[in-house]
């Protein structure tokens, strides 16, 4: 494989610290943009030459990218919470599709020709409440709040730069990522939530009765799909999932098992914008990026609690 100059947005995050490791690991030249406001120094590579910047400062991402160069963009920064979305949507618009136009911008006037924009959407939340699962690529997204529409929004932004500039991209939707680093005091994660509270003898809380589903695929195979869309795939969005249904009921009975936990859980009503059913079919991502999930739900779960 080519080695590339690499920009990571998010690089002190859950998974793009993971990538960003990954990326290194192969050889690559990384640089982190991350203004650590849900990021982590502890998830900083320090072989990584990091930039304290907010993605949104168009003067001081254009200083960064016309000093590094480019080849590739992985793009995770962002605001990912659905909650906080509803109290605060100009924040979740400024972050995910003003901060990714700069990003675009100074891409293609500083970075390398023929380079590669990788964005981290969401494929969760852009799709709304199908009526058909799991949900292909081809399904129109529906987006039920500030989030989702934000990032619905921000693929557009992407698609545009492609087309106008011949960008080559890949959009890579993102069912519900969980393992080692999530952060269990952000609402995006719900696995470290849930073994956060556990570990503390606390009782966690499901929203509305148990039944509500997501798509859980495992970091470690997230992070090797990212590794594949340096090379592999042009101008395309594929979903990064394990097609499987996973009940919130369950989720709370795989971990409380994992940690030989008794603690109850406790139910509470369903939060406004959430989507109550979704997996994704992860197709797409197997014919174009040669990708499949290894990890199942219960053996992500078992590698978590190994590393604690």
């Amino acid at each position: 494989m080519s080695k590339f100059r690499i920009v990571v947005t998010g690089g002190a995050g859950f998974i793009a610290s993971h990538v960003v490791d990954t990326y290194l690991a192969a050889g690559h030249r990384v640089a982190v943009i991350d203004n650590l406001s849900t990021g982590s120094r502890r998830n900083l590579n320090p072989r990584a030459t990091f930039y304290h910047t907010d993605i949104c400062d168009p003067k001081k991402v254009a200083v960064i990218f016309k000093k590094e160069r480019p080849q590739v963009v992985n793009h995770h920064a962002a605001q990912v919470s659905v909650v906080e979305s509803v109290r605060e949507p100009l924040l979740a618009v400024r972050t995910n599709v003003l901060g990714t136009t700069n990003l675009l911008q100074a891409f293609t006037r500083y970075g390398a020709r023929n380079g590669k924009f990788i964005f981290a959407s969401t494929g969760g939340a852009i799709y709304g409440n199908p009526t058909r699962i799991p949900v292909s690529e081809t399904i129109p997204p529906h987006p039920l709040s500030p989030y989702a529409l934000s990032k619905m929004l921000a693929e557009g932004v992407v698609r545009f730069y492609g087309e106008e500039h011949g960008l080559r991209y890949m959009i890579l939707r993102y069912s519900n990522v969980f393992g080692p680093r999530q952060d269990p005091h952000g609402e995006a994660g719900v696995v470290a939530i849930f073994i956060g509270l556990l570990r503390r003898g606390a009782r966690p809380t499901i929203f509305g009765d148990g039944s509500k589903t997501r798509d859980y695929v495992y970091v470690g195979d997230v992070v090797r799909a990212n590794l594949l869309a340096l090379t592999r795939g042009k101008n395309e969005t594929v979903n990064v999932s394990r097609g499987e249904e996973v009940k919130d009921a369950r989720v709370f009975e795989t971990i409380a098992r994992a940690l030989h936990s008794n603690v109850p859980v406790k139910y509470a009503p369903f939060r406004p914008g959430e989507v109550r059913r979704i997996s994704l079919s992860p197709q797409r991502a197997k014919r174009v990026l040669g990708w499949e999930p290894k990890a199942d739900f219960a053996r992500g779960i078992r590698e978590i609690v190994r590393t604690l």
